[in-house]
């Protein structure tokens, strides 16, 4: 069982920046890939970013990559989702979400799913 808790988020103007923190409990952190989703107003979940086990491959959806950046330490259990350059349209629930599979980008593969913070970009 892995409890997630996701932290960080706010109120940024647009071309600002968040980091978004997410811990685990649980001793086996370090074995499940780590996943970043987001949740816009009316739509529906949709990927943001994973990493591996350890931390070495990152992958990011086409509307994040080169602004959103997703590191992981797993001493303190602990991923990151660092956003810099915010645009409106990344107004959204953003949920850490844990997987035992590997390069999965479908929610449903993910086992455990932290609570949700809330990120809000005014233009």
């Amino acid at each position: 069982q892995v409890q997630l808790v996701e932290s960080g988020g706010g109120l940024v103007q647009a071309g600002g920046s968040l980091r978004l923190s997410c811990t685990a409990s649980g001793r086996t952190f370090s074995s499940y890939v780590m996943g970043w989703f987001r949740q816009p107003p009316g739509k529906e979940r949709e990927f943001v970013a994973h990493i591996t086990w350890s931390g070495s491959f990152t992958y990011y959806a086409d509307s994040v990559k080169g602004r959103f950046t997703m590191s992981r330490d797993n001493a303190k259990n602990t991923v990151y989702l660092q956003m810099n350059s915010l645009k409106p349209e990344d107004t959204a629930v953003y949920y850490c979400a844990a997987s035992r599979q590997s390069g999965v980008v479908d929610p449903s593969r993910y086992d455990y799913w932290g609570q949700g913070t809330q990120v809000t970009v005014s233009s």
